[in-house]
């Protein structure tokens, strides 16, 4: 075995080499086989032994990983490689492919330059692959395919050498179909995959063998001799004539682009500040001796050193002792030490160039999609996440005296996976954890027990549910307590297109700063008077001062936005957040002494408004849906198709492949977080599989809603009864 530290060492010495550096990460939908393809490439590099690799999963280094067998965050890792008689290094990420953390794979595309996608061709291409695809395409990484558990075609489907020659065929197709929708225009045609390109490789990361055009060549090995070895299992031939690490490397350093390649185009895309300038001239070119830029894509946490902020450098160098400025933070912190991540360890080096990926302790405030610059710059595009949390417990210390541990491990929890909502309860004292289903939240807990060692109380999931309106009400007079304040506001939905827009991260949550705001609001629906009104942005809703002349208005839009965010994070139905509405200040008269217009007059006064006119407005749930891919032997279609039916479930398609039957079908979240997965199973005799992807909000059947929100409002200590317009307006 080699030393972590000679590796770490060796690395050092070329990264300064921009033409050399690779940045990576490994894609799929879940057990598709990224890890133990990550396995093959430790091996290579001399971390752990070819004999052990794609059994040890070592980027699987957390416990509760090792018991699942399953990816959980996504792992960091340096590897240095010759090919061709150059030296590079590959900064490979491995990601998860379950949905529940696809936030990780999310910030990953952040950090690199191309990416690995791999797919099980007898699955084929399944929700979670086309949603990694669609995330790389969207951060402009450059894909190139491999196609794992290619032997199943073989000893599962008993498919004849051209059958499996078409199946892989038209496996490659149907992604170069995905590539061609969701790429960037000008990289539609450049960036399809194929095996004449040596883009493409086809094995077995189990079996640790695999096959490109350039493999074949090299070895002077025909198709049709690797299926004859495939057929008779000898695998050991296999990996003399096709090995895995020489093939995937081979597509790595050939494919994928460099950081000097790469960042001429991304760098535009992801930054919008000015390329001119010092600093963007230092980033499109990757200068190393520039002013330091980088962007956080993951925070994790070490028991010793604290936390830990893992970050890609566009331009600069990292170093021990300097000081960087973090967007949004008004001081700079300084470094306290660099390193470089080697899977579960990290190991300590004097500086990392731009190009590469730095492991960096002492920037405390910094979060996922921050900034961190030497220069104060305008921040890079904020990473967003295509799924929202829909499912939430309730947490407590079991013993009271841990409630301070437990709020810090929620705190640790909540900035390593920017997907966990946290929030208290001010009724209950509750801790209520959000997040992207039952399995997300069932490892919270367990790494909340296990991890941060403290004993929890958590109660039945619970769905998010959001509320909105349907027509426009107004204009609803809201009156400050002592009545000498009263503002007068509309409230109307938001368009569609808006709301898209906020969901893409065109459009960003807090105040909208700039032309470049005000234009991506135009372009995303609002008239041009009403966009130059914005002056906050929360929870998918918009506050617009459209008031002309009024005296004092300045002095109060803090508190004004303050209440606005209050009546958007609480709404007055279900207590549930709000989304798509649009508050507008159209007139007010506000008092002219200071006292009578502090934070008790006027937030009560706005938010009471804002209440009454989401209620007179038509105000209704929205529910959060997933899309299920349920794979069923044929003789338990019927059956299931009634059970989902039964549950309100919407069947959209139904593929057959022969005895084999793929429904995909739309469900509300509420009908599947209790007892679903037993009813399936029941259904089918335990042969079903299944899997989920995000579907987004709809709104909720008329006559489920009253008996829905009597229910959340008796939960949260309110009266069952929900409120009227004229309560809001006393």
């Amino acid at each position: 075995m080699v030393r972590k530290e000679f590796v770490v060492e060796e690395i050092t010495k070329i990264m300064g080499d921009i033409e050399q550096i690779r940045n990576v990460a490994i894609i799929a939908h879940v057990h598709h086989g990224k890890t133990t393809l990550t396995d093959s490439l430790l091996a290579k590099a001399g971390l752990i032994s070819k004999q052990v690799a794609g059994d040890v999963l070592y980027t699987n280094y957390e416990a509760i990983e090792k018991d699942r067998r399953m990816t959980i965050k996504s792992a960091a890792i340096s590897l240095g490689f010759n090919y061709g008689g150059k030296d590079y290094i590959i900064n490979l990420i491995d990601t998860p492919g379950h949905v529940d953390f696809g936030g990780h794979v999310t910030r990953s595309m952040r950090a690199v330059d191309g990416v690995i996608l791999v797919v099980d061709p007898v699955e084929g291409i399944m929700p979670q692959t086309e949603t990694v695809l669609r995330q790389s395409m969207k951060e402009k990484a450059k894909p190139v395919l491999f196609i794992n558990k290619s032997d199943r075609l073989l000893t599962e489907l008993r498919l004849t050498q051209e059958q499996t020659f078409q199946r892989l065929l038209d496996l490659i197709n149907n992604v170069n179909k995905l590539i061609e929708q969701y790429a960037p225009i000008e990289f539609a045609d450049k960036w399809k995959v194929s095996v004449e390109a040596n883009s493409v490789a086809i094995g077995s990361a189990m079996k640790k063998w695999a096959i490109s055009k350039r493999t074949m060549e090299t070895h002077k090995v025909t198709f049709k001799e690797i299926f004859d070895l495939t057929e008779k299992g000898d695998e050991k031939k296999l990996q003399e004539v096709a090995p895995i690490d020489e093939t995937v490397l081979s597509m790595i350093i050939e494919h994928l682009p460099n950081p000097k390649q790469a960042q001429v185009y991304r760098i535009p895309h992801l930054w919008h500040g000015d390329l001119e300038s010092e600093d963007g001239k230092a980033m499109m070119g990757v200068d190393a001796k520039a002013k330091t830029n980088a962007v956080v894509f993951g925070v994790t946490y070490d028991q010793q050193a604290g936390e830990i902020a893992i970050a890609r450098v566009f331009s600069g160098t990292i170093k021990k002792g300097m000081e960087l400025n973090i967007s949004g933070q008004n001081k700079p912190e300084r470094i306290q030490q660099v390193g470089v991540f080697m899977g579960p360890d990290r190991v300590l080096v004097d500086h990392i160039p731009a190009g590469n990926i730095a492991a960096i302790i002492g920037v405390k405030s910094a979060n996922v999609g921050d900034t961190i610059s030497e220069n104060e710059i305008e921040p890079f595009e904020q990473i967003t996440h295509y799924s929202k949390p829909v499912v939430t417990k309730a947490i407590e210390a079991k013993d009271s005296r841990d409630t301070t541990k437990l709020i810090e491990a929620l705190r640790e929890l909540s900035k390593s996976d920017f997907t966990i909502e946290v929030r208290i309860d001010q009724d209950t004292g509750e801790h209520l954890v959000s997040g992207m289903g039952e399995l997300h939240l069932e490892i919270i807990e367990t790494k909340l027990k296990d991890e941060f060692k403290v004993p929890i109380i958590s109660s039945e999931p619970i769905v998010v549910y959001q509320e909105t309106i349907e027509k426009k009400a107004g204009p609803i007079e809201g009156k400050s307590p002592n009545r000498h304040s009263k503002f007068y506001v509309n409230v109307e939905p938001l368009p569609k297109s808006f709301v898209d827009a906020m969901d893409e991260g065109t459009i960003k949550e807090g105040k909208p700063k700039g032309q470049a705001a005000i234009e991506a609001m135009i372009k995303a629906g609002l008239d041009r008077p009403t966009a130059k009104g914005v002056v906050d942005i929360a929870n998918r809703c918009v506050l617009v001062d459209a008031t002309k002349g009024v005296q004092y208005m300045h002095e109060v839009m803090e508190l004004l936005i303050d209440g606005f965010e209050e009546a958007a994070k609480d709404g007055p139905l279900a207590r549930e957040k709000c989304n798509g509405i649009m508050v507008s200040i159209i007139d007010a008269t506000i008092h002219e002494d200071p006292v009578h217009r502090g934070p008790a007059q006027i937030i009560p006064a706005i938010r009471n408004a804002i209440y009454a006119g989401v209620l007179m407005a038509g105000v209704f749930l929205l529910e959060p849906k997933q899309n299920f891919t349920i794979n069923i032997p044929q003789e338990y279609m019927s059956g299931v198709i009634t059970m989902l039916q039964g549950k309100r479930g919407v069947v959209q398609t139904i593929n057959q492949d022969r005895e084999q039957v793929s429904i995909i079908c739309k469900l509300p979240v509420a009908e599947t977080i209790k007892g679903f997965a037993n009813d399936l199973r029941s259904e089918t005799q335990g042969r079903a599989i299944w899997y989920t992807e995000f579907a987004g909000y709809d709104k909720m059947p008329t006559e489920l809603q009253n008996k829905v929100v009597r229910e959340i409002r008796k939960r949260k200590g309110q009266p069952e009864e929900p409120p009227k317009p004229e309560q809001f307006l006393e």
